[in-house]
């Protein structure tokens, strides 16, 4: 038998509230904001940091603050993907 569209839309509703609040109550208040995954402040700042470091490494030439710059880079870089929270673990769970 099948659910009732309005039952689905409640469902929706409720997993929507759960997982993004501050998205949910933006939208109800008919000023939406952008869900959580397409907000970036901590990927721009965390990138802001990798390039200063990167740059300060280079012109000192100094290793470790290179080093440091690219890893950090590559951290902002994983923050900007959207969908990071949906891909599978790479470790397989134990079957002990």
């Amino acid at each position: 038998m099948p659910v009732p569209d309005d039952r689905r839309l409640t469902e929706i509703e409720t997993r929507l509230r759960r997982e993004d609040p501050r998205f949910a109550r933006a939208f109800a208040d008919g000023r939406p904001c952008r869900p959580r995954e397409y907000r970036y402040r901590r990927a721009w700042l965390l990138l802001a940091v990798a390039l200063g470091a990167l740059a300060t490494g280079v012109f000192l030439a100094h290793g470790l603050l290179i080093a440091a710059g690219l890893v950090f880079a590559g951290v902002a870089g994983e923050l900007f993907d959207p969908h990071r929270r949906e891909r599978p673990t790479r470790c397989p769970p134990s079957g002990s």
